[in-house]
Parts: C-alpha cells; sequence; structure tokens
C-alpha cells in the first residue's frame, strides 16, 4: 500500500498519519488540518497573467515591455522564453530562464503567458 499521506512541511518525514480532522508528524510533533494542507498546495502553485498554472519547463511568451536593471536594452513583448524553471519567489521572481541576448534572469510570473 503507497502512503498517500503528506510529508511533514515542518520536517519533511514521510511518517505522518492522521489524526480525526488533523495530520500528525510523530518525528517533530508538528500538526497540521488538512484544509491547510490544501491551502499549502494552492499558494505553491505558480500562475501566469491569465491565470494559467505554470510548471517547469514550460514554454511562455513576455507580455510587456520589461526593463533589466544593469542593461541598455529592454525585453520586448513577446519574447519566447523556453523552458522555464519554477523557484521559491525570494524577490518577487518566481521564473528563472534564459532569455536570448540576456542570459539567465528571473522573471515574475504575472509578466508571462504560456
Amino acid at each position: 500500500m503507497e502512503n498517500t499521506l503528506p510529508n511533514c512541511p515542518n520536517c519533511n518525514s514521510e511518517y505522518t498519519y492522521e489524526d480525526g480532522s488533523l495530520f500528525v508528524c510523530p518525528m517533530c510533533n508538528h500538526e497540521w488540518t488538512k484544509e491547510s494542507e490544501a491551502e499549502a498546495t494552492a499558494a505553491s502553485m505558480v500562475k501566469d497573467a491569465n491565470g494559467n498554472i505554470l510548471n517547469n519547463g514550460d514554454n511562455v511568451s513576455v507580455i510587456k515591455d520589461l526593463k533589466v536593471k544593469g542593461a541598455s536594452n529592454v525585453i520586448k513583448q513577446g519574447t519566447k522564453v523556453k523552458g522555464i524553471k519554477l523557484v521559491d519567489p525570494e524577490d518577487g521572481h518566481d521564473i528563472d530562464c534564459k532569455i536570448p541576448g540576456f542570459g539567465q534572469l528571473g522573471l515574475k510570473s504575472e509578466f508571462v503567458k504560456k
């Protein structure tokens, strides 16, 4: 039988169990609800400007001209970006990608569309 329970969000232990309406981690004693698990999953989804869910490896297009700090030119609207990588939004940029003519950059998902 495969374990369908989520890993602990606190310590990432795979030994979680259900206790009524709670998930419990025996390793760190962290408890959370099924609703908070669903909210965390929904919050971790990255969506483009049109509300489409983005995944690693997707191809996207830039929806408006973007100024790049330290560069004299801009990323033009309609620029195609291939093979994006989703990352934790440290400074608001939740996409890592390579843009022709600019190199490796971080983008905000609100400025791209699938």
